[in-house]
């Protein structure tokens, strides 16, 4: 696998948010160094730049691997009205990234 993969995560917005209105569901793109599973650059469908520059804070220089840990910060920290939905498309991510991980299966 090459050092840095790029993958994303989704989910459902609430139907008020406007994100929902713009994009119908939530992305949340990562790329990870597939060697120490640190997230190194992140970007999503937020509306509002200072949400995604908040959301880089919360997930830059973390494991993927450690999605429990993350879900808690978006959590604890985070309290915009797509917190679900940005906790959802991160353990979305951390799924895909595991079946990247583990590899073809045979």
């Amino acid at each position: 696998m090459a050092r840095t993969i790029y993958l994303t995560g989704e989910s459902k917005a609430p139907s008020n948010n406007p994100i929902t209105e713009q994009w119908g569901l939530f992305f949340i793109g990562l790329i990870v160094d597939t060697e120490t599973h640190v997230i190194e650059k992140v970007d999503c469908t937020a509306t509002l730049t200072l949400t995604v520059e908040f959301v880089r804070e919360l997930l830059v220089g973390r494991s993927l691997l450690e999605d429990d840990s993350l879900v808690e910060s978006i959590t604890d920290r985070y309290h915009g009205s797509s917190q679900r939905a940005l906790a959802t498309a991160v353990r979305n991510a951390a799924a895909k990234y595991r079946d990247l991980s583990a590899g073809p299966t045979a």
